[in-house]
């Protein structure tokens, strides 16, 4: 990688993996100044070819280690299965580029954990794709939880739950091997980034979970547009978890993540929090593809209830997400040690106990 790339007036950046995410970063380093897609790297050769030619990059190759050959980059984004995240990031890593991973982090707090430390090594920025801590609600609701109007809060809920929204049933995000895990690694660390960062970053003392597989080994819980036919990966995943998590100070968490249950058709994404001073509830009924939730503020003055809901924006998902990653490398040395990818790592290691306890039907340590 160019040395002198922070005084270079254009960043130089790559995009690996070619799916709807990988798309979405595509189009978020589009609309920021002084950022060039020069090079993509995806399997599917006719949608490959297709994007090359829709956005003008010059690179296109089917496998990501010539990608990473390249000698002008600067920055990529790894936005592939999950098992791939860590031999990627740790391999860009090394050759001195930033990494901006889609989450989780890792299959798990290990792989996690090497790629943490690469980061590190490499004094380079890894950051992780935690889009929805950034929706225009949660920061609102983060900005009265932070002012003090609910007092401290002491109680937590939060989840998202779908009716029939197993990803690709019989892809590689059901299988174990190649995910990490079902619902709780795929959106349920979606719901315990946002919950613990309204929270304020409490410290996770222990968590007692229980993970169920009822719809997905019977078939049961996919959209058939997006079923992988003819598939030899079995269903080892959960469709369903939930976790009581203890918090430091004496708050408690309750985290449930749902792929496939027999509940309202619409997908629910939500957080509700008790506080010594006041509650507040957000509800986003169509979960992502709502772009500002129901969000309610429960109080009080002079004894009498103050009820109100507070004006919320829509966020920018990736794109703010990728936005802080390029302001980040912008930012130089002096910031980049911390945005290592540690706060990713928390949460990997969160849902590595989560999966230990339903194994073991009690309550985990961290």
């Amino acid at each position: 990688m160019n040395e002198q790339h922070t005084d270079r007036q254009v960043l130089r950046v790559g995009v690996i993996g070619i799916g709807w995410a990988g798309q979405q970063h595509i189009k978020a380093y589009q609309a920021i100044d002084g950022v060039e897609v020069v090079a993509l790297a995806g399997m599917e050769a006719e949608l490959l070819a297709e994007l090359q030619g829709r956005y003008g990059i010059r690179d296109a190759f089917a496998g990501w280690e010539e990608l990473l050959e390249l000698e002008d980059l600067d920055a990529v984004s790894v936005a592939v299965p999950t098992f791939l995240h860590a031999p990627i990031a740790v391999a860009a890593l090394g050759r001195g580029l930033h990494v901006l991973s889609e989450k989780p982090i890792a299959r798990n707090g290990d792989e996690g954990q090497q790629m943490v430390d690469a980061a590190r090594r490499a004094g380079r920025v890894l950051d992780v794709a935690f889009n929805h801590r950034l929706r225009g609600d949660i920061q609102a609701l983060k900005q009265i939880i932070d002012a003090g109007e609910l007092g401290r809060p002491y109680y937590a809920k939060a989840s998202w739950l779908r009716r029939q929204g197993i990803p690709m049933l019989g892809s590689w995000f059901t299988s174990k091997d190649m995910a990490g895990g079902g619902p709780l690694a795929d959106i349920g660390v979606h719901v315990l980034d946002y919950a613990l960062h309204l929270l304020g970053e409490p410290k996770v003392l222990s968590v007692s979970a229980s993970a169920y597989s009822e719809l997905g080994p019977r078939g049961r819980g996919g959209n058939a547009s997006y079923t992988a036919r003819d598939t030899k990966l079995a269903f080892d995943v959960e469709d369903f978890a939930s976790a009581f998590i203890r918090l430091e100070g004496g708050g408690t968490l309750l985290l449930e993540a749902g792929w496939a249950t027999y509940r309202e058709t619409d997908d629910l994404m939500d957080f509700t929090v008790y506080g010594t001073d006041g509650g507040a509830e957000l509800r986003a009924v169509g979960a992502s593809n709502t772009p500002v939730a129901d969000l309610r503020v429960f109080t009080e003055k002079g004894g009498v209830n103050a009820d109100y809901a507070p004006v919320a924006h829509p966020g920018l998902a990736h794109l703010a997400v990728v936005d802080s990653f390029i302001a980040t490398i912008r930012a130089g040395e002096a910031v980049w040690g911390q945005h290592d990818g540690s706060l990713a790592l928390t949460r990997a290691r969160v849902i590595d106990a989560c999966y230990q306890s339903a194994a073991l039907y009690r309550e985990v340590m961290m």
